[in-house]
């Protein structure tokens, strides 16, 4: 079995830490439990690249559990777990192609790997893949069924894809599923955005100015948790729509320009680039400290801070230090990656779950209509989107109430009035 990861001696260590994990995603438990007995996915060849980590394992287990052939690589080159990886390879029977720290040809190397699989369904975090597909491995195209996304960077490109008419395929946007986005965004980037934060510095968060850029899910659950440890949070955003909830929600709002001179940590969560640039470089603190917790490096223009600097050397695991011209330093974290993967564990399993219970029934549902499906983004079908819903609050011995015969009739009705 092919494979590249870094050390299969971390196999073990790995295997304790996937089986931790796994006791926090009981809905996906479930799904590997019928995955395992029924097979639905016998015969099915799939390529992912995702975030390779304790959680993912659990996702590809489950997969495999139902008879699919997978291949994985990594959606970033500093999100990979080296021993979740070689676990995966030894125990799993997994090909993995990923290492921690890998380089930009590295990358793409595995990639292609991945691909050399031959999927007929492709599993995506950022799109990298579907865009390697279309641009450099079309020949395999027209074996694929569909394919889904994870997140929301990947969702704004497969959308301009179909857009412009280019997407070959029908891609489910995982993300936009209600147990996602509105679990796995704000909840879990908002505490793995500062928990990433925490361990790459180990400053005190409480009496800082905490600048967002960006409040959609991910912004909105940062600019919580960031409240939450006394921080004063100023959000900047585009979107007036955006700015006027966090106005409402009772955070400062500002352009970034006028934030740069107050904030002491920056974080980015756009899906955008360019949107820490060299203006706003100019304009910072001594001893600011810039992050980012969007899915690509773009977000903050590090080639502009690298051309201010007349000296960088990296001062902590994850910290490089920047010293301007004019003796003040910035600070940026993991390379300017998503700093929850880079620097800490990402999302607690207990929100992955959801995510990957959507992975793996939407990978089912691909499987058996992908073929029936418009060359277009599509959203999760809202019946698994609410049965992961009501698995995960069984999971937790919550109950809920459901509507009457009569409820029913009133809703589905306009006769009846005041």
């Amino acid at each position: 079995m092919k494979h590249d990861v870094k050390d299969l001696k971390l196999a073990s260590k790995g295997r304790l830490k996937i089986e931790w994990a796994a006791r926090f995603m009981p809905v996906l438990e479930s799904i590997k439990k019928r995955y395992a007995k029924e097979k639905p996915l016998r015969g099915i060849r799939l390529s992912a690249c995702l975030h390779v980590t304790t959680e993912t394992a659990n996702l590809m287990e489950a997969l495999k559990l139902g008879g699919a052939e997978v291949a994985l690589c990594a959606s970033n080159p500093l999100s990979t777990q080296d021993d979740a990886a070689a676990a995966m390879v030894k125990y799993f029977g997994i090909p993995v192609f990923a290492i921690k720290g890998e380089d930009h040809k590295t990358y793409y190397r595995h990639l292609n790997q991945a691909l050399d699989h031959r999927p007929q369904i492709t599993m995506d975090d950022g799109a990298d893949l579907v865009g390697t597909l279309h641009s450099r491995r079309r020949s395999l195209i027209r074996e694929i069924l569909g394919g889904t996304e994870e997140t929301t960077t990947g969702v704004i490109r497969l959308r301009s894809m179909a857009a412009r008419g280019v997407l070959a395929y029908p891609i489910i946007a995982v993300n936009d599923a209600n147990t996602k986005h509105l679990f796995d965004n704000r909840y879990g980037t908002g505490q793995s955005t500062i928990d990433g934060i925490l361990r790459s510095t180990n400053i005190l968060l409480a009496g800082l100015h905490f600048v967002i850029a960006g409040y959609g899910w991910c912004g909105r659950g940062v600019a919580m948790r960031a409240k939450g440890a006394g921080s004063k949070v100023i959000i900047c955003e585009v979107d007036p729509l955006r700015a006027l909830e966090a106005v409402m929600d009772g955070f400062e709002v500002m352009p970034l320009e006028a934030a740069a001179p107050i904030g002491d940590v920056f974080v980015t969560v756009t899906g955008d680039k360019s949107v820490i640039t060299r203006r706003h470089f100019i304009r910072m603190k001594d001893g600011a400290i810039v992050a980012n917790s969007g899915h690509f490096n773009v977000e903050i223009d590090i080639p502009a801070l690298t051309a201010l600097a007349r000296a960088k050397r990296r001062i902590r695991e994850f910290v490089d230090e920047f010293k301007l011209r004019n003796g003040r330093k910035i600070y940026l974290l993991g390379e300017g990656r998503l700093i929850n993967l880079a620097a800490a564990e990402g999302h607690p399993a207990i929100v992955m779950d959801m995510s990957f219970a959507n992975q793996a029934m939407s990978t089912l549902y691909l499987s058996r209509k992908g073929r029936t499906l418009a060359k277009a983004v599509h959203s999760v079908p809202r019946e698994i989107d609410e049965q992961i819903a009501r698995l995960k609050l069984r999971s937790m011995g919550i109950r809920i109430d459901r509507l009457t015969p009569e409820q029913k009739k009133y809703l589905a009705a306009w006769e009846e009035g005041t």
